[in-house]
């Protein structure tokens, strides 16, 4: 745990108290008893769960720098990447896990248990259905997604759930600059506007990463995101 702390502070500038650094190895050791049983998560080992887990997560940071998000949407969550850990380092984020799959759903429940987190909502649910839902229909000043789907699909799942002023923030692997760009037209359209990319470099992995974030600049037309199903077959 000492080397994440140490990259925490010297990569994102994040300082661990002995707290947060409890809640991450419980959060650890759940993942690693859980995945045996449920597969949640295709990352097994301590050491990659701590750097293509945690550090990526908290790699956001960089978007938002020193005014972190007040409410926060994690779309296809999984085992709750990257909305738990931030989290950890927010106590006060008011966060909201989307994630269609049972299992998933249920680990982030026990995790939010486990760790007596106050103001999380974890749903399972389609992103679809979330952006129709006027509970979450542009209420939140960000809405994140790691690896869930091509930008110009994600753009769809996303930006309804943003507050006009709000941000986009999809976590990308190589091929972020390139979809970053097919996707402007899906997401001005959506009422987004290509804000930056980011490059990220975390220890001992070699692909490239790429942080984009999209601002919302307009209303989303009342007619996105469509059915279920539709943004993936069909993208705008």
């Amino acid at each position: 745990m000492e080397q994440l702390v140490h990259d925490a502070r010297s990569l994102f500038n994040i300082h661990l108290t002995e707290q947060q650094i409890r809640s991450l190895i419980r959060y650890e050791k759940e993942l690693l008893e859980w995945n045996q049983k449920f597969n949640l998560t295709a990352i097994r080992d301590v050491e990659s769960i701590r750097t293509k887990h945690f550090l990526d997560s908290f790699s956001c940071v960089l978007a938002w720098k020193a005014s972190p998000p007040t409410r926060l949407i994690d779309v296809g969550t999984g085992a709750g990447f990257p909305g738990i850990p931030l989290k950890i380092l927010y106590p006060n984020l008011k966060l909201t896990l989307i994630e269609s799959v049972g299992k998933k759903i249920r680990f982030c429940e026990h995790i939010v248990d486990l760790l007596g987190f106050e103001n999380v909502n974890v749903i399972q649910a389609r992103a679809e259905e979330i952006g129709q839902d006027l509970k979450h229909r542009e209420k939140y000043d960000w809405a994140v997604a790691r690896a869930v789907a091509n930008l110009n699909v994600l753009s769809e799942y996303l930006l309804p759930l943003i507050k006009v002023g709000g941000n986009m923030l999809a976590q990308k692997g190589e091929s972020g600059p390139a979809e970053a760009q097919s996707a402007e037209k899906a997401m001005k359209l959506l009422g987004g506007k290509l804000k930056q990319l980011i490059p990220v470099n975390l220890p001992g992995v070699a692909d490239d990463r790429y942080l984009v974030l999209v601002e919302k600049v307009a209303a989303t037309p009342p007619k996105f995101p469509r059915k279920s199903g539709i943004p993936a077959k069909q993208p705008l």
